[in-house]
């Protein structure tokens, strides 16, 4: 005897009902996706060293609408594995993540760095991991060019000398109406030369000419670079013209010590030496004995190789040389900037859509 089969539920049930069946069932599989994406990406993260960057002040609100965050004003380095242990994302500015740092984080699956340079994570081995890296570029390029020009202003009218003077009593006591402690100097027809023609360079370029000044920049690759009013040359032509030398290039093997004694003998003498970059870029002690010859007239320098410095750091009593605590990035300003970009570049990862990776992953 021939059993008869049973009609399959879907065709037992009416077509309205078994569609709306249907697209319950559907819509109940995507939550599910979009739940178990939200499991992996909506985890714990940390910050390492966050008060360079919110200066107790800022906050992080928006960063913590997408995550449980444990915010770290400062990590040494014995405690940098277990803050980071169970984080989905490690964010940092300078706390360094080696290799064999990174090879004991077996949860970390996104890095963020504080900063556009990314000396502070071997990319390498978040390269081998599959981790992704991402930076915050250009966040701060008008704050650093605007300190690379009070530099400059300082340099040729010495606002500071001047004021202190009248407050020890030196105008009062003046028979004439004006005095000078020190040359006065304008900056229109001066040569300025950007060692570097990056972003920061570029915004740098843009205040020179308002002001005057003939800019002369050197790089690597020129070509696609904007036109701005600037001439490319040589390194030679630059250093040799130039009565500011500021520099933009990134901190690289090739360009570790860049001024060195060579270096610094090519430049004109009775230049002014300018660097907002990298601080490794220096021989310092070189750049201490150019200044102390009178053949380099001045060094501005918001960055220097250790930070902070030892106190017997070669350019800490040298009278012609001013140097500010790495600053040039940190106007309220470009640090909220950086703390937006920051929170846009996780939500981007959470997202699936990563950028500013700097690893090539």
């Amino acid at each position: 005897m021939r059993r008869r089969g049973r009609k399959s539920t879907a065709s037992s049930l009416p077509n309205k009902v078994y569609n709306q069946i249907l697209y319950l069932h559907r819509l109940l599989c995507s939550m599910c996706v979009q739940n178990n994406a939200m499991k992996k990406t909506h985890a714990h993260i940390c910050i390492l060293d966050s008060f360079t960057t919110d200066q107790g002040v800022l906050d992080w609100s928006a960063l913590q609408s997408l995550g449980t965050v444990d915010v770290y004003e400062r990590t040494g380095p014995e405690e940098v594995l277990s803050r980071c242990a169970g984080k989905t994302i490690v964010i940092t500015n300078k706390v360094p993540l080696d290799k064999q740092t990174i090879s004991l984080l077996p949860d970390c699956k996104l890095i963020c760095l504080l900063s556009t340079g990314t000396n502070a994570v071997d990319l390498e081995a978040t390269r081998q991991r599959g981790i992704p890296v991402c930076n915050i570029p250009a966040y701060s390029s008008d704050s650093v060019a605007e300190l690379v020009f009070a530099f400059l202003l300082h340099e040729s009218r010495r606002v500071d000398v001047h004021a202190h003077s009248v407050r020890q009593g030196e105008w009062t006591g003046n028979q004439d109406f004006c005095y000078l402690k020190t040359p006065q100097k304008e900056l229109r027809g001066k040569v300025l030369g950007l060692v570097g023609f990056g972003d920061i360079a570029q915004s740098v370029c843009r205040i020179a000419k308002a002001f005057g000044l003939r800019v002369l920049a050197t790089t690597p690759h020129p070509e696609g670079k904007p036109a701005l009013g600037q001439d490319f040359v040589s390194r030679a032509e630059l250093l040799a013209q130039s009565d500011f030398v500021s520099l933009h290039c990134p901190l690289t093997p090739e360009t570790n010590q860049l001024v060195n004694e060579a270096f610094l003998k090519e430049m004109k003498a009775g230049a002014v030496l300018i660097n907002t970059g990298r601080g490794g870029l220096l021989d310092e002690s070189a750049v201490a004995q150019a200044l102390g010859s009178g053949h380099v007239a001045s060094a501005y320098l918001d960055v220097l190789s250790s930070e902070p410095p030892a106190a017997d750091h070669p350019l800490l009593n040298v009278p012609n040389v001013w140097i500010t605590p790495h600053i040039a990035w940190a106007t309220d300003e470009a640090r909220s900037r950086l703390i937006e970009i920051l929170t846009e570049n996780v939500r981007a990862w959470m997202s699936g859509n990563p950028q500013n990776v700097v690893n090539g992953l």
